[in-house]
């Protein structure tokens, strides 16, 4: 169990972005929630169930050491006595990259557990071009299908 109280979710939310800009896999394990329901979606990624999937993403991904720093716009916050919704764009830059990456639009969930907040679930995907817009040189966007 993680020694580390999260008061409010937006604190466990500032301890997930400053972990993952560290490469920090111990101080990225205490922002979630030791459930095994926890669950994990990179970008372009498969869905990760479970403290053991989760953790060796993240491992995995800090292998390569602190490069990136992310910047949080666009948040749009839902919450309640015992749940949290946060919706943001993150906006990543990375070290030795000419430039900043497309934005990311990312979903965290926190609960409120007697151990303060902790993440539930993180599903990140790409941003789609503002205004529909195809990328230079592209085929023009699909009209958008709504699935549910």
């Amino acid at each position: 169990m993680s020694a580390k109280i999260f008061p409010t979710a937006q604190d466990a939310e500032n301890a997930f972005y400053e972990a993952l800009e560290r490469a920090d896999l111990e101080a990225m394990m205490a922002v979630w929630s030791e459930d095994d329901e926890i669950v994990c979606v990179h970008p372009a990624g498969q869905r990760l169930a479970g403290q053991e999937q989760v953790r060796e993403a993240w491992r995995q991904m800090f292998a390569g050491g602190a490069n990136m720093r992310v910047q949080i716009t666009q948040r749009v916050v839902t919450s309640g006595i015992m749940v949290a919704v946060h919706s943001v764009h993150e906006n990543i830059t990375v070290a030795g990259e000419p430039g900043p990456r497309p934005p990311m639009v990312a979903t965290n969930v926190y609960l409120r557990t007697p151990a303060g907040w902790r993440m539930a679930a993180h599903h990140a995907s790409p941003a789609p071009a503002r205004g529909g817009e195809a990328p230079a040189g592209g085929p023009a966007p699909a009209p958008p299908q709504i699935l549910h």
